[in-house]
């Protein structure tokens, strides 16, 4: 059996114990009490909210106001009215989602974005218009055709259009592409520092928990990308100085799970089965693009290039070329993982329909795989310990070396 590590951190010190207790006190902050006490802080400058997966921060940051991510309730909140605006046969997070809204716990956003994940998430943005008609509110899409003259130019306009809404909503002056040029090197940043911290992980996983650094991550939904990125160093140097034992663990990607978040308990879980998670997409929209967005020119032009040349392989994203399990073995490869968890929110369509392409092409290469599905209000996990613990068990005594 795999050592149970639940009651603490073991070589975890005074100085990683005290960041890691700063982010899990920003995950359970359903409240957004951080983005109160920011907005208090600065004369009430206007806060504009997104939900996961991609959306261009660096525009809501240049025209003055706070990004702030938003992830559903992540189980702490009880679901009443939020059952009563969806189907019971759908996803959790827009369910959770709206029942934020309706309890008052998002009032304090001035605006929403939706970017296009799939039509439920549509579906949210419509409802949202018809409940809170002062906010501003966008659909956000994205292009379908990769190529710069057609999907690339369409990504333009709608980026243009999107900056000039909230520049209007905020009240800015300032220069228009300066300071978008600005906000895209603090984000290049923030982005780099992210791939540092996973980098890491991937190498020595033992040093940096994958529940760990999804609470790193997690935090820049709430926090400026300046303090995000200090918080992120911070981490990482932490990290480094703890000594924590090294253990004989399957090094696994755990994938399927790039919108609805999984339980944070469900993380921890998986590494208590004896999984080391060397990559994920989970909290992926906080790491996209994957390359540093070009500061030069036109920098809503440097952002379409960069969506268009540098967006990281999902479910959600359209892919107009090859076999769309192939990035996932590739993906294996690169970080020596000895096998895949294919973890999706019951009811996403996306990750669900894509799973048996995944697997196929996972079989094919001789990949081992195990999948279940989970809910962000997942309160067992016993059932999926045994199964995760299985899996890491038969990788160590049955692949091939």
């Amino acid at each position: 059996m795999h050592e149970d590590s639940s009651s603490g951190s073991p070589g975890a010190t005074p100085r990683l114990s005290a960041v890691i207790a700063r982010c899990e006190a920003l995950y359970h902050d359903v409240d957004l009490r951080t983005v109160h006490d920011w907005r208090a802080a600065r004369g009430g400058r206007k806060v504009v909210g997104y939900m996961p997966i991609y959306v261009p921060r660096e525009l809501i940051d240049a025209a003055g106001m706070l990004p702030v991510g938003i992830m559903g309730g992540r189980g702490q909140v009880e679901i009443i009215r939020g059952d009563a605006w969806f189907q019971s046969y759908i996803c959790q997070i827009p369910r959770s989602t709206i029942e934020l809204a309706l309890t008052g716990r998002l009032d304090v956003l001035d605006g929403m974005l939706f970017p296009s994940i799939c039509d439920v998430i549509r579906n949210l943005s419509g409802m949202w218009k018809v409940k809170f008609p002062g906010k501003y509110v966008r659909y956000f899409d994205v292009p379908q055709n990769y190529e710069p003259e057609v999907g690339g130019r369409f990504y333009r306009e709608e980026l243009r259009h999107l900056y000039a809404d909230l520049r209007r909503l905020s009240g800015t002056t300032e220069d228009a592409d300066e300071t978008l040029r600005r906000s895209i090197a603090r984000y290049n940043e923030n982005r780099r520092v992210i791939g540092e911290l996973l980098e890491l992980r991937a190498k020595e996983p033992w040093r940096v928990p994958t529940y760990e650094s999804y609470l790193v991550l997690f935090a820049g939904n709430v926090l400026p990308v300046e303090e995000h990125t200090a918080l992120v160093r911070e981490y990482i140097a932490a990290a480094l100085e703890s000594d924590r034992p090294r253990r004989d663990n399957a090094r696994v990607v755990l994938t399927g799970a790039f919108c609805e978040q999984p339980p944070i308990e469900l993380i921890r879980t998986l590494e208590l089965a004896g999984c080391y998670v060397v990559s994920d997409d989970t909290a992926l929209g906080r790491r996209w693009p994957t390359e540093d967005v070009s500061t030069e020119g036109d920098p809503l032009l440097a952002l379409a290039t960069g969506f268009l040349r540098h967006s990281p392989p999902t479910a959600a994203r359209y892919e107009p070329h090859g076999d769309r399990g192939e990035p996932l073995v590739t993906l294996v490869k690169k970080q020596r993982a000895e096998g895949v968890v294919l973890a999706a929110p019951s009811f996403c369509d996306p990750a669900l329909l894509e799973q048996p392409i995944l697997q196929d092409t996972l079989d094919a290469a001789r990949v081992p795989w195990t999948a279940f599905k989970y809910a962000e209000n997942l309160g067992q996990f016993q059932v999926i310990r045994e199964q995760a613990g299985t899996f890491a068990d038969s990788i160590k005594l049955w692949s091939e070396p």
